[in-house]
């Protein structure tokens, strides 16, 4: 591990939240998973450096700012302005938080196109799209609608049908319809830029193995070249709000080329933000140097000097391990050191939903909660270095801030400081030789190992541990009893000073997670900000501490209470909510417009009792060999042979985290022959514009078998 004598040179980002929408507390997750490792890296006396932006462009940015009255520019602008306060109210330290629509992202994006070109990665084919011919616009396969070619469905989305799973081309529906005007569209011919991302097969695999994902990242790539790779569209024509391509009047980069090159404008930016100094040379001597850590230096496309990480939702491996590191291998630059892949956010074990009020935004958190680091200490107790979900469990969500935060760890101290600042003038007197105390500052490495790799749930659950033996250490010496009896002042003083010197510890330990309280507890312990070489040091004899005042507070249920009360939307009146996690940010091109649909047709009670809706167990979920869509469910609904489903869900589901659940199934759908197999009846999810799809749960207490009516 590098040392404070040895710094290393450390770029890291967050994946971009997309400039349509408030950050909510599924997209928490992210920023606070790697705000974490950020401040810890830094403590370790390392350079590091945090950047951001908001992702700015798109088609539903373009509809939505329509929509509002007012230029994309001004939307973006207000909406920038939200998340920024709102990461800064949660703690998130970014170095620079910028935006995708940006000088330095235009200029990088074109220099990166023309170097693809150059390497021979760009070719030009003529394309036929629908058009829609009352927004003069045309129309991504998710702004279509229309009837599947396969099994006539009705309303299902222009690339697949979510009733059959059978993929097709948008010119292939049946009585096609915009999903932005309701027009009929018609067929049009144009020109667009693809990058060759079949040429770059090989490196990719070799890629993705080396070590840079996940294994379970990895292998997750590998399912997608198994087919083999198809070239990638990155144009779209007019109108649209992005980056014009270089020589192509009228074509604009598709926004996940011009996206993750934001994460190089934003750095860019801070780079030029450090400003010119003094030396004679005309440069500052801490000034950033943008090629040190984006141009290929050494062997293996590397820089041996720098290194680069992005976190990121599992959601959108596929853009950050495919797209990303071929674009930035072909026009020469640098690859990320390793991509953190982390998984999505249930609350009380379901998706956030509007109507139960889980679906929180970190505003609404804030109104409600107050203290952000309470979410942070929950979101870190839950996380480790896998892509599985967390559960945000709001029940457990206040026993543990109210039983390890101020139970335990802020405990030390309320019950220890008073007799130092009343008996002893804030004076410490310290042994040198408390075994509790030792016991604390050997865990040091471990924690700094579980930090390291991410495993902040292991990290707390032994600093909890420490605060355990260090509450038993006052316990068993009980100042309270000894303040009562003469003759025990120094034996008082000398206790009370050992249990706040493990709580200097254990602060020390925490403040990765809890920075703003950490802080606080500095400035009461007169000591200078915590890094974590200072676990070598101690509070010594005569220390003098200042007066106690009391940290944090419980959090009440009726808190709780009140938030999700005040979150409950009635969804026949609303849209339905956005894709939790950062499942938002690889969908937004298709999925997040809010976009007028016709009202459906009313149906009769007779027709729905029609239908047999069951609860069903997920007792398996596969892959199936040659179905991009597809994943094969085995459910059991209470009979004596379980069922066979083929459900479109793959594009949301890894297979392993589907076993056990509960779902709702249609069991009357008559059996349909595919060519994968037997369909034995249909799993209901959830879908539209904004994402999907998402299997249906039941509330707690259903079981398996029984009738939804």
């Amino acid at each position: 591990m590098a040392t404070a004598n040895n710094p290393r040179k450390i770029l890291i980002t967050s994946a971009l939240p997309y400039a349509n929408g408030s950050i909510h507390l599924g997209h928490l997750v992210e920023y606070i998973q790697t705000d974490i490792w950020v401040r810890f890296q830094k403590m370790q006396g390392h350079t590091v450096h945090y950047v951001c932006a908001d992702d700015t462009h798109g088609t539903p940015i373009m509809l939505r700012a329509e929509k509002e009255g007012i230029t994309p520019e001004a939307l973006i602008a207000n909406v920038h302005k939200e998340h920024a306060a709102d990461f800064a109210e949660f703690l998130v330290q970014f170095d620079n938080y910028y935006s995708t629509n940006a000088p330095e992202n235009k200029e990088l994006s074109q220099g990166i196109y023309k170097k693809l070109k150059a390497a021979g990665k760009i070719a030009t084919k003529t394309i036929e799209q629908f058009y829609d011919p009352v927004k003069n616009m045309f129309l991504p396969d998710r702004f279509i609608k229309g009837e599947c070619p396969k099994c006539h469905a009705k309303d299902q989305y222009g690339d697949s049908c979510e009733v059959c799973g059978a993929t097709y081309n948008p010119t292939e529906l049946v009585n096609a319809y915009s999903a932005v005007s309701g027009a009929a569209p018609v067929r049009k011919e144009t020109e667009h830029y693809f990058f060759k991302l079949s040429e770059c097969e090989q490196f990719l695999k070799d890629w993705t193995r080396s070590g840079t994902l996940q294994g379970e990242a990895a292998n997750k790539m590998g399912e997608w070249f198994e087919n083999g790779l198809n070239d990638w569209d990155i144009s779209r024509d007019a109108p649209y709000f992005g980056f014009e391509i270089p020589d192509a009047p009228g074509k604009y980069f598709y926004v996940w080329l011009d996206a993750p090159i934001g994460y190089m404008a934003s750095f860019k930016n801070l780079c030029d933000k450090t400003g010119a100094g003094d030396l004679g040379l005309g440069v500052s001597e801490n000034t950033l140097n943008f090629d040190e850590y984006w141009q290929v230096q050494g062997n293996e496309g590397k820089n041996p000097e720098t290194e680069l990480y992005h976190f990121i939702g599992k959601d959108i491996l596929y853009f950050h391990a495919l797209f990303w590191p071929a674009t930035l291998e072909f026009s020469g630059h640098r690859k990320p050191t390793q991509i953190f892949a982390h998984g999505f956010l249930t609350v009380n074990g379901e998706k956030m939903s509007k109507s139960r009020g889980t679906f929180i935004t970190a505003r609404s958190y804030l109104d409600h909660i107050k203290n952000p680091e309470y979410l942070r200490y929950y979101y870190a107790a839950k996380l480790n270095s896998t892509m599985e979900d967390i559960d945000l469990n709001l029940e457990d969500f206040v026993a543990r801030v109210n039983s390890d935060l101020v139970g335990k760890y802020i405990n030390i101290a309320s019950r220890t400081a008073g007799f130092i600042n009343k008996r002893f003038d804030g004076k410490l007197n310290p042994t040198t030789n408390n075994s509790v105390v030792a016991e604390i500052k050997a865990a040091v490495q471990l924690l700094a190992d579980s930090y390291a790799g991410r495993e902040y749930g292991k990290a707390l659950r032994e600093i909890m541990r420490l605060a355990d033996l260090a509450n038993g250490f006052v316990a068993e010496k009980a100042p309270w009893v000894m303040a009562k009896q003469a003759g025990q002042d120094a034996v008082l003083q000398q206790v009370c000073s050992d249990a706040l010197e493990m709580f200097r510890l254990l602060t020390l330990y925490l403040k990765p997670v809890l920075p703003k309280l950490a802080a606080e507890i500095e400035q009461f312990l007169n000591i200078e900000p915590l890094t974590w070489a200072a676990v070598d040091a101690s509070l010594s004899a005569q220390h003098s501490i200042n007066a106690y005042e009391h940290l944090i507070t419980r959090v009440d249920a009726k808190q709780i209470e009140a938030m999700t009360e005040a979150n409950k939307e009635n969804l026949q009146a609303t849209p339905a909510p956005q894709p939790h996690s950062e499942q938002r940010h690889a969908v937004h091109q298709q999925n997040e417009a809010n976009l007028d649909t016709a009202d459906a047709e009313y149906i009769s009670i007779d027709d729905f009792t029609k239908v047999d809706l069951r609860i069903a167990k997920i007792v398996n979920a596969e892959h199936v060999e040659g179905a991009e869509k597809l994943l094969k469910l085995t459910l059991d609904i209470g009979e004596e042979q379980s069922r066979q489903v083929f459900a479109g869900i793959k594009s949301a589901y890894d297979p392993a985290t589907l076993v056990g659940r509960l779902t709702v199934m249609v069991a009357n759908l008559a059996p349909r022959k595919m060519k994968f197999g037997m369909s034995e009846g249909m799993v209901l999810a959830a879908s539209d514009e904004r994402g999907g799809p998402f299997i249906l749960s039941p509330d707690t207490g259903a079981q398996l078998g029984m009738r939804v009516k």
